[in-house]
């Protein structure tokens, strides 16, 4: 399996997308020197493409010197001298666009039975509230009859919204029913802001790294994503003033309470900087506060939003992220025209969010039975962090990370003079074990040393087996590993 994801109402063809995506993984040594290709037939099979298309990117990888062919012997990578881009080129630019499609279909290898998947986006299924939502269901549907399977107005069941208000009202944000637009989940809330504030070729700032989600939002909207360095602090905003002024940025988008992927949390004198840098260029600010709710320790600043004076900051959130995934439901706070804009555009993408997941999830958060389950779910996952912090520590010791307050991610960086995280993926989904790789959190294709792990999808003694495997395949990778003469990037220490 090479983990190939083509793109079928892509411009680009088929035996292109093949043919680059298989130079990506020989020039990053996850295909290495003698590794055999598959025939062209099982390819094709594989991916449901025509032979052809395999054929035509297996000549112009022969052609370029990436592999070679022997009668009766098949298809093998070559030895080959790959000269690598200066960084800051062009070329690497176009480096770090193209790798993103082969790492995503790299992280389908981690489907396979047996592994252990640190690299999903959401916790176990075992912390789904099952019993909670079927009777949240019948209810509504005993209670609303047809309404309850009907249209919904498009900024949202009325009550949910007044809900909505309230429930944020403890976080510090003072917003009406009307300011609060029922959304598909936090994905949807994030596009339709991009939607509807910047247009085709326009620049968004953001975290580097960043949540993966809001760089697939980007370039599908044909946005540019422009990163600002982190540090153990999240953002830094020393640097911000200075990338406004250069790239003339339409949004700041910014997760700035247990941040996707590092974990970190902005302290409040940089909040504070942020929200004096978007006043005084008015500058409008995306904040993403879907892990708020699962802190471990302490308690975080308060949102942007609610610090915010000028009207500048929209605040994007979620039920389903930690709790109900498949419900899709999330919220966008706006106000004045850029809600009424929002709202259109939201109309315009799907209508309505489904009247029924709506009015389950505000029986089942007026009950109060949301919020006992929201603390019954942070209780495990603060567990579960526990563990993995401590199964780093006998397993993976090499590397270096900081312990989050919160959230679901652990991010790590592994030795910079061993294996890259991408050549570590392959050899350790064969052990067993998967991950998300760096590259794909950043919007330059930094991150080379870095993966993120979810810290909270398994039982502790699952988590154990799996950083066990993880640190395994590390060391086995490790031992008389052959540094490159250069990278394409470095990356913070975070």
């Amino acid at each position: 399996m090479l983990g190939l994801s083509l793109e079928r109402d892509s411009q680009e063809p088929i035996y292109l997308q093949i043919k680059r995506q298989l130079a990506y993984q020989i020039e990053n040594n996850i295909l290495t020197p003698g590794d055999r290709l598959p025939a062209t037939r099982d390819l094709a099979a594989e991916l449901g493409v025509s032979r052809i298309s395999v054929v035509a990117a297996y000549e112009e990888l022969k052609a370029e010197g990436y592999i070679s062919a022997h009668v009766g012997r098949g298809t093998f990578v070559a030895a080959r001298e790959v000269a690598l881009p200066e960084a800051g080129s062009g070329a690497l630019a176009g480096t770090a666009r193209s790798q993103d499609a082969a790492l995503r279909g790299l992280l389908r290898l981690a489907e396979r039975p047996g592994v252990i998947n640190f690299s999903q986006g959401t916790p176990a299924e075992s912390f789904l509230p099952v019993a909670l939502m079927r009777w949240a269901i019948d209810s509504v549907l005993d209670r609303d009859g047809g309404a309850a399977i009907a249209y919904e107005v498009t900024e949202g069941y009325p009550p949910l919204r007044r809900a909505v208000a309230g429930m944020v009202a403890s976080q510090g944000i003072e917003v009406s029913a009307d300011e609060v637009l029922i959304t598909g989940g936090c994905q949807q809330a994030l596009d339709l802001a991009v939607q509807a504030l910047l247009n085709q070729g326009d620049v968004l700032l953001t975290s580097n790294p960043t949540y993966a989600g809001i760089l697939d939002i980007a370039r599908a909207r044909g946005v540019t994503p422009v990163g600002v360095p982190v540090d153990a602090e999240g953002m830094r905003t020393e640097a911000l003033e200075a990338l406004i002024i250069e790239h003339r940025p339409r949004l700041i988008y910014i997760a700035p309470t247990y941040h996707n992927p590092t974990g970190t949390v902005m302290p409040l004198h940089r909040r504070r900087h942020l929200l004096e840098l978007a006043a005084r260029y008015r500058l409008p600010v995306l904040e993403d506060g879907v892990y708020e709710n699962l802190t471990y320790a302490g308690s975080p600043p308060p949102p942007l939003k609610a610090l915010d004076r000028e009207g500048l900051v929209l605040y994007a959130s979620s039920f389903s992220k930690v709790l109900l995934p498949g419900m899709r439901i999330g919220y966008l706070l706006a106000a004045g025209q850029l809600y009424r804009r929002l709202a259109r555009v939201k109309g315009a993408a799907d209508i309505c969010t489904p009247a029924l997941n709506q009015r389950a999830i505000h029986l089942a958060l007026e009950s109060g039975r949301l919020i006992e389950h929201v603390a019954e779910v942070r209780a495990v996952c603060r567990a579960r962090r526990d563990a993995m912090l401590a199964a780093l520590e006998r397993h993976l010791s090499m590397a270096r990370w900081h312990e989050p307050a919160g959230g679901l991610y652990l991010w790590v960086e592994l030795p910079s003079d061993g294996p890259t995280a991408t050549e570590l993926y392959l050899h350790a989904v064969r052990a067993g074990v998967a991950f998300a790789m760096g590259p794909l959190f950043y919007t330059d294709g930094q991150g080379a040393y870095h993966l993120r792990l979810n810290m909270v999808a398994y039982p502790p003694d699952t988590i154990e087996e799996g950083v066990r495997r993880l640190g395994a395949a590390w060391r086995e990778l490790a031992a008389g590993y052959q540094p490159p003469e250069r990278t394409l990037s470095t990356t913070p220490v975070l």
